[in-house]
């Protein structure tokens, strides 16, 4: 019995850390954005348009991303064409665009970025709380420059 406890305990356990360090995706709320905010924790807001074929893209990259380990980052998916008070408060002008937070302090933009290796990148920097990420750095990793 206390071995089956022992056993059950320890899958909890796993299960946890690894949940914990998963790439999580949920609908925008300025609720969820304040308790990551105040916990600290990597969230970005992703302005998604259901017209947008960008946004599309970005959220079959993020749905694949999920199954992989290490990705700490709550992505909260925020509706465009209808949360347009966020959109001016953090002077977004377009969909597809991904603000990435850690606590209240604003890390990095993506605007417009699908490829996976990008979101990699960003969460490698978000871990080693680098202050010097930049769309630059996404933009050149993905071979792409948009001068």
């Amino acid at each position: 019995m206390q071995l089956a406890l022992r056993s059950f305990t320890a899958a909890a356990l796993l299960a946890m850390a690894t949940f914990a360090q998963a790439l999580e995706i949920r609908p925008y709320s300025d609720a969820a954005l304040a308790q990551a905010q105040q916990a600290g924790q990597p969230v970005a807001v992703h302005f998604h348009a259901e017209w947008c074929p960008t946004c599309k893209q970005q959220e079959k990259t993020l749905a694949a991303l999920k199954a992989e380990p290490g990705l700490d980052l709550t992505v909260l998916v925020a509706d465009y064409d209808k949360e347009k008070d966020l959109r001016k408060r953090l002077k977004v002008r377009s969909q597809s665009v991904m603000v990435v937070f850690r606590g209240t302090a604003e890390k990095a933009r993506v605007n417009g970025d699908v490829e996976a290796a990008a979101f990699r990148t960003l969460r490698h920097h978000l871990m080693d709380r680098r202050p010097d990420v930049q769309n630059i750095d996404l933009m050149n990793l993905a071979g792409f420059c948009r001068n």
